[in-house]
């Protein structure tokens, strides 16, 4: 089956950047692959018993005891089934994609919100991004840094990062215009409105981002194992490789049990952030109704 004219210039355009800037991306794809296999490190060289002491005392400042037992049982099931090193390889990979999406994304959902037309640019971008095939971001990834964990952040990292600008953007056009009325009359600028006021009310739509942005992570596990990313991934690819339904069930409970343990953590943060925002607001309000009296 032969590609068409769209397909032969997706494939010519990989081609040239292949051919031109192979010395840059083998650049970046080494520095890239360092961060990642520190990270990896670090949390392996964590002991099982301090890491789930660390997360059942998150648990429970975070959502109480129900929730921490339950921490605490996953934790030790995923132990038990011996695959622990797999989820700290999976998580490693998690936090360092979730991390470079909200590096790129949070200041691209700030233009955004700031500028219309780089907001159109940007939806139908993440339109793209968003629709788009997961296994086809896998193709120029592999072409362009090889296989292994590298490609697999890249990859996961476009199909991630759109939530966490949307959310953003949102987060920060929603802000209520008096509060920006009453922080203009006071002179401050546009930098300062966007740090004191902007981003703090629009902190819990940015940690929905956030928390979307991992979930969607966790999503791409299994794809990008396909490319040598290790982790859970590996071992429900391997299942389904080998017809065996153990292995396959057990590698899928550990990326299930993960992701529900994540996902209550990060949720967490996001609806204390907005119990934070209220008292700004009311500051933010009573300030400029004494403006306005004055």
């Amino acid at each position: 089956m032969n590609s068409s004219i769209v397909g032969k210039f997706a494939e010519n355009a990989v081609n040239f950047l292949f051919n031109h800037f192979q010395g840059g991306f083998n650049a970046f794809s080494a520095g890239l692959g360092a961060v990642v296999k520190l990270l990896e490190q670090g949390l392996g060289a964590i002991p099982f018993a301090a890491m789930l002491i660390a997360l059942v005392a998150l648990a429970v400042w975070r959502r109480g005891i129900v929730f921490a037992v339950f921490v605490g049982a996953a934790l030790l099931l995923i132990d038990y089934m011996g695959l622990w090193p797999q989820t700290v390889s999976t998580l490693a990979l998690v936090v360092a994609a979730t991390c470079f999406s909200l590096i790129i994304g949070v200041p691209l959902g700030i233009w955004g919100a700031r500028n219309k037309r780089v907001e159109l640019v940007l939806r139908s971008l993440l339109d793209f991004m968003q629709t788009m095939p997961a296994f086809v971001y896998l193709i120029p990834a592999v072409i362009l840094f090889g296989l292994g964990r590298v490609p697999a952040v890249i990859a996961t990292v476009v199909f991630a990062m759109p939530p966490v600008v949307r959310l953003t953007t949102l987060g920060i056009r929603q802000v209520r215009e008096e509060l920006l009325e009453a922080g203009r009359s006071f002179g401050s600028t546009d930098a300062q409105l966007l740090w004191k006021i902007q981003l703090p009310n629009a902190m819990p739509s940015i940690m929905a981002g956030v928390n979307q942005t991992i979930m969607m992570s966790l999503s791409m596990v299994v794809i990008a194992s396909m490319i040598g990313a290790g982790g859970l991934g590996e071992y429900v690819l391997s299942g389904i490789q080998r017809l065996d339904i153990g292995i396959g069930f057990e590698g899928g409970l550990g990326v299930v049990l993960l992701a529900i343990v994540l996902d209550r953590l990060t949720e967490t943060f996001g609806v204390k952030s907005k119990k934070r925002a209220r008292p700004i607001a009311k500051t933010e309000k009573s300030a400029a109704n004494g403006t306005a009296q004055t």
